[in-house]
């Protein structure tokens, strides 16, 4: 493992290995459904229900959701690279208008767009080329369309910084070897936060691929400062 994370080529074996327990780790977290559905909130604008959505990397299904507790009529196609994630996330209940699909977000040739929004939870800082992903992502994007990146970030702050190491040093990555027996791909979630963009720099991406309007949202709790919402519009 580097020193900032798995190698892309690893990360979805490693979330296949982690899918069986991923739900129930999750869910131990007080914010982790609260601050998707928050991030959801920001991204659809009043006049999205029933438009498409594109739900990038939606792991388990927890961020698709989030997206239909804002939009209950959307119609959502959500991707992610990891099968056994896919497979946990199509093993639960949804309305006929939500499609999965094992793709991953280098390969998104198959998936037609445009779309009016899309949210990116967890997903940028897991990407070879976070720059090619973002214009890949604004080129589904309809004229006005939304993208909303979920995201840690914690280069900006160093008490991010200190929390994040001591949340993940004391509770997550035991917590995960515990419960899963390889805490592979909790050292890389620690590792690929610490080593990610800042939400300074983060916010300059997303305009050097093309966003407008860039601006951002950090959560309560005590992921505060730790996960944000960057959001831009397509122009």
């Amino acid at each position: 493992m580097k020193g900032n994370g798995l190698p892309r080529a690893e990360v979805p074996a490693a979330f296949d290995a982690g899918a069986a327990a991923y739900d129930r780790l999750v869910g131990l977290n007080p914010g982790y459904h609260r601050d998707l559905r928050l991030s959801a909130r920001r991204l659809i604008r009043p006049g999205h229900q029933g438009r498409r959505i594109l739900d990038a990397g939606c792991g388990t299904g927890a961020s698709t959701t989030a997206l239909l507790a804002i939009v209950p009529d959307a119609r959502v196609t959500a991707i992610d690279a990891s099968g056994a994630m896919l497979a946990r996330a199509r093993a639960k209940t949804w309305p006929s208008t939500v499609e999965f699909r094992h793709t991953p977000v280098e390969e998104l040739a198959g998936v037609a767009g445009p779309f009016d929004a899309i949210l990116a939870a967890y997903l940028l800082r897991n990407v070879d080329d976070p720059d090619a992903t973002l214009r890949t992502l604004r080129g589904l994007l309809r004229p006005g369309g939304q993208l909303a990146l979920h995201e840690y970030s914690v280069r900006d702050s160093r008490r991010a910084r200190w929390v994040w190491n001591a949340v993940c040093g004391a509770i997550v990555i035991p917590l995960g070897r515990v419960t899963t027996g390889d805490a592979t791909l909790y050292r890389h979630l620690r590792r690929s936060v610490v080593a990610f963009d800042g939400v300074t720099e983060l916010c300059s991406r997303l305009s050097r691929a093309g966003f407008t309007d860039v601006r951002t949202g950090t959560m309560p709790g005590w992921s505060r400062g730790i996960v944000h919402t960057v959001l831009g519009t397509a122009p």
